[in-house]
């Protein structure tokens, strides 16, 4: 399976508590619920669409714990999230519990268990939230595609995506987008470590 990385982030990179003001208030965080007023049909589709692709979901312990506990009691026939979220095998990457209430839940205790899911045939395991998991597997080169919602606007305060030093991950482009209320939808493949340089002038690129 290929590992994609689905995030959604503010222009300054936070990542935390994009759908509601209770969603995540750790460490004091009161700047919740910033991607709900870009929400549209165009993003509605997208992201359902990206859902389709998911054979498995990789979570970290938080936030397998708080779709765990949200997901199961959203009951709107029309939701086009909710079954596929319920439905999917879930693996979350902890040391600290041993077993998941939501199933079907499998407990990885390491990488090498996401190692082992990526040998598996089949289309994507995604990982959804759970920051913290991602930005250590891409450092640890296990990400195949990082799929990012931006949201047009700058909090100034909150967990970003990509704060943990680590090393350094280059990405190509591979697809973009935006809706018309200013998300960008953007797809990034992985290429190994950042390419660095040095700037010799205009003439050196032309």
């Amino acid at each position: 399976m290929k590992l994609v990385l689905t995030e959604f982030v503010t222009l300054d990179g936070v990542s935390q508590g994009p759908g509601s003001p209770t969603e995540d208030t750790s460490d004091g965080f009161t700047r919740g619920g910033w991607l709900v007023p870009f929400i549209d049909e165009a993003f509605v589709k997208q992201t359902s669409d990206w859902l389709q692709r998911a054979d498995g979901l990789l979570l970290g312990r938080r936030s397998y714990e708080a779709f765990a506990r949200d997901w199961p009691q959203i009951t709107d026939p029309d939701d086009p999230f909710t079954e596929r979220m319920n439905s999917l095998p879930k693996y979350v990457v902890s040391r600290t519990i041993s077993e998941g209430d939501w199933q079907p839940t499998t407990v990885l205790s390491s990488f090498e268990g996401v190692e082992e899911l990526k040998a598996r045939p089949g289309g994507e395991l995604q990982v959804h939230g759970s920051a913290r998991l991602g930005s250590a597997l891409l450092a640890a080169g296990l990400v195949d595609l990082v799929r990012l919602v931006v949201a047009p606007t700058v909090i100034g305060a909150g967990r970003r995506l990509f704060d943990q030093p680590g090393a350094t991950a280059g990405l190509k482009l591979a697809k973009y987008d935006a809706t018309p209320s200013g998300l960008m939808l953007l797809e990034y493949e992985t290429v190994g470590v950042a390419p660095v340089g040095e700037y010799e002038g205009v003439s050196a690129f032309v």
